[in-house]
Order: C-alpha cells, then sequence, then structure tokens
C-alpha cells in the first residue's frame, strides 16, 4: 500500500487541496507540474537538476541495455528484485529513475523524492503509476511518517549532503521494525588526492550550473578525444588520468563505442566536478555508524561507488 504525506513541519497528514497539499493545521505544500514540493526550487542541489535534466535517459538499463543498475541495486538489497513485490520503499535521492524504473517494476509501493528538480525527468521516465508518487524534498525533512517503510534506499546520494551522519541518521528514522536500511558512500582512498580533479572541482562546483556545465563540456571537448586515442597505451592513459578531470568507463564496457562513451563521460564528469558536497568516508566508519544506530544484520563492504551497506532495524 502507498504511504500517505505528512508535513515535515508537524507530522500532520496531508491532503491535496486547491492544487496543492494541505493539512488540518493549517500547513501547506504547493503541487507544481503535478509533483508535490517541499523545498524551494533554488538549493545547493541545483546542479544535479540541471544534470538529470540533461541526462534523463543515460544511466536507466532500459535505454542504456546495459544491466549495470540492476546488477548493483541487487548487490545492495542482498537479494532479487522480484523480493520487493508488495513492499513500501522509499527511495531518498531519486534522480532521473535509474533505481526507480527497477523499483516500480519490480511492484514496489515505490516513494521517491530528490532535493532538486530532478524529480520531474524521473516523473517523465516513470509516467503515472500506481505503486509510484515522486516529491521534491530534503533528507533532512523527509514527508512521510517515521517507521513507515520496509525499504528505505539512498543509492549515490549521501556523499553529497552537507553531513553524512545526519544524513544516515534521518533516513534510519524512516525504517519500520524489522525493514531495512540500504546505502552507498564514497570510499576514503588517498589516491583522489593524487591528481587534479580536486583543483578542478574547486573552480567549478560554486558556479551556477549553467556555467559550470559549459566549462565541464570544454574539458570533455578536450579531454575525452584523449581518452580514446590513449585507451589502449597504459603508460600514457595513466599519466592522462593525472591531469584529466574526466570519468570514464571505456575499460569497463570495452563492447560500447565512442558516442556512449562520451556522453557518460560528460555525465558522470560534470556529476563529480559540481557537486557541492562531497565526503569521504571508509567502510569501517560507515559500519560504525550502523552499529551507533543499533541496526543489526549489519553488511558493509567495498563496491559500487565506495562503501556498499545495509542493516535491518530490529
Amino acid at each position: 500500500m502507498m504511504i500517505d504525506y505528512c508535513s515535515p513541519k508537524s507530522g500532520a497528514k496531508l491532503f491535496a487541496k486547491d492544487g496543492g497539499l494541505i493539512a488540518s493545521n493549517g500547513d501547506h505544500f504547493p503541487i507544481v507540474n503535478g509533483i508535490p514540493r517541499f523545498v524551494p526550487e533554488d538549493n545547493y542541489a541545483a546542479a544535479f537538476g540541471l544534470q538529470w535534466k540533461t541526462f534523463t535517459k543515460t544511466q536507466l538499463d532500459s535505454h542504456s541495455s546495459l544491466s549495470i543498475t540492476s546488477e548493483r541495486l541487487e548487490r545492495c538489497i542482498g537479494m532479487p528484485l522480484s523480493g520487493l513485490q508488495g513492499k513500501t520503499v522509499l527511495e531518498v535521492g531519486c534522480g532521473a529513475g535509474r533505481f526507480t524504473e527497477l523499483l516500480v517494476a519490480a511492484g514496489a509501493f515505490v516513494h521517491s523524492v530528490d532535493l532538486s528538480v530532478a524529480v520531474e525527468a524521473n516523473k517523465a521516465n516513470i509516467g503515472e503509476r500506481p505503486n509510484y508518487t515522486v516529491a521534491q524534498a530534503s533528507v533532512y525533512e523527509l514527508p512521510f511518517p517515521d517507521q513507515s517503510f520496509d525499504y528505505v534506499i539512498c543509492l549515490g546520494v549521501i556523499q553529497h549532503t552537507p553531513s553524512s551522519e545526519k544524513t544516515i541518521e534521518a533516513l534510519w528514522q524512516k525504517v519500520a521494525k524489522g525493514g531495512w536500511l540500504i546505502i552507498d558512500h564514497y570510499r576514503l582512498r588517498l589516491s583522489y588526492f593524487s591528481t587534479l580533479k580536486p583543483i578542478y572541482r574547486h573552480l567549478l562546483r560554486k558556479m551556477k550550473p549553467e556555467r559550470s556545465k559549459k566549462y565541464v563540456d570544454g574539458l570533455v571537448d578536450f579531454f575525452f578525444p584523449l581518452h580514446w586515442k590513449f585507451r589502449n597505451i597504459k603508460p600514457l592513459w595513466w599519466l592522462l588520468h593525472r591531469i584529466s578531470p574526466l570519468i570514464e568507463y571505456i575499460h569497463l564496457f570495452p563492447e560500447k563505442g565512442y558516442e556512449f562513451h562520451l556522453e557518460w563521460s560528460r555525465l558522470d564528469s560534470y556529476d563529480s566536478l559540481t557537486d557541492y558536497y562531497k565526503h569521504l568516508r571508509t567502510v569501517r566508519q560507515i559500519r560504525n555508524l550502523l552499529t551507533k544506530l543499533n541496526g543489526t544484520s549489519i553488511w558493509s563492504t567495498v563496491g559500487g561507488n565506495g562503501v556498499e551497506a545495509r542493516c535491518q532495524r530490529s
């Protein structure tokens, strides 16, 4: 069953009225383009909003003909996606919907939220489905009752919030008894600081999204042909990665052509160079935090974006 929205201010149940959501105590939130908005449109995640409205379908398995998203999601939840059928799922940081489409197709009751206007790309990709809702909201003020969801899933997001620890605590509040928290996080690695990427990011992350995108596109136009040219010359490829800020997956998906890799490089290079916050944590730090929350059946390991973890509320 679907979970009703409640006011993140007071916890009062919200009802649709006069083109918005309103509570009996007067709390009111607008619905814009069919999507409830619990935060102002302009916030620190504006670059992500532009990113996902530009690369609306790039990461979707249904578009790429790859299975990297489904494999990552199943690895993190620890079971086939079919096990989510009939379960209530809160997806925080939904972006354009790379995970959303899989969760909805699995038959879960999916409640997706994102801080940015990426929610519009998400809804465009998913459409109107009886087991799906999407809203623009902050992880620190989620519009749902505490301990309501069988699964709270937050992948590719926590490291980009003001505080990783506070974000994980906020997510944990929404996990029902017997439910699961599924997360990942960038891993602390000294190799990150052995390149020029932190310098590029320092210059780009505080720019307006439209301006920073022009700069990143310019960097991709200059460096990506070199990445492609030197892809089979290991010494030059290694040296190039010391000075180039690009993210690319040429060796991970060698069967894909130039245009595919160019588009993915534009997307993930922009993502990695313009995020306002970028926190790094070790596997031990994530495990210790989940232990502190009294999570049980804790699983944490190196994988995916860095650290993947899950735990259950007993």
